[in-house]
């Protein structure tokens, strides 16, 4: 059995030939199994730097269709990076895609909320949506206190977003 650091280093060849037809059938023995770690790091990497849409579509519905609930500090864990706005989109649409449960990272979600993009942030208010019936009423008041709190940092585009979001969790209890 090949152990998951060969798996890891078989995985960054593969996409570092940029075959389509092997990254294919890697992704589809990733399907099989439950992804190992550093995966999606990879998956994420060859995301940001390829320009093959194919292979981009090929790692942006892996990643939509998680369903391994370990995978979720990996793929949070490449969200704190420094991506370009396509690249951590498509990290945050497979958050609330795939169907997981991202409770415990709500406070990132709102971090991004607050300093991303506006597209980050309606792709953050679905996570934290998605998500808000699994949160108890103190860690929704954290979240409010947090982009209360840092309400002078949104950008003037997204204060009716923040409203709605705010609204949203003050509601759901």
């Amino acid at each position: 059995m090949n152990s998951p650091q060969n798996k890891r280093k078989e995985l960054e060849h593969i996409l570092s030939k940029g075959n389509f037809v092997k990254i294919n059938e890697a992704i589809k023995r990733l399907r099989e199994d439950s992804p190992f770690g550093g995966a999606i790091g990879l998956l994420a990497s060859h995301y940001e730097s390829t320009s093959n849409q194919q292979v981009k579509d090929l790692i942006r519905e892996f990643l939509n269709d998680l369903k391994d609930q370990s995978s979720c500090a990996e793929v949070v864990e490449e969200i704190r990076k420094d991506f370009t706005p396509a690249t951590l989109n498509m990290l945050i649409t497979s958050c609330w895609q795939s169907g997981l449960n991202y409770s415990g990272y709500m406070s990132d979600f709102a971090e991004l909320f607050v300093s991303g993009d506006y597209t980050t942030a309606i792709e953050c208010f679905t996570v934290i949506e998605s998500s808000s019936g699994l949160l108890n009423t103190d860690e929704k008041d954290s979240l409010i206190k947090l982009i209360k709190g840092n309400a002078s940092k949104v950008a003037v585009e997204k204060t009716a977003l923040a409203m709605e979001l705010l609204y949203f969790l003050e509601q759901t209890d």
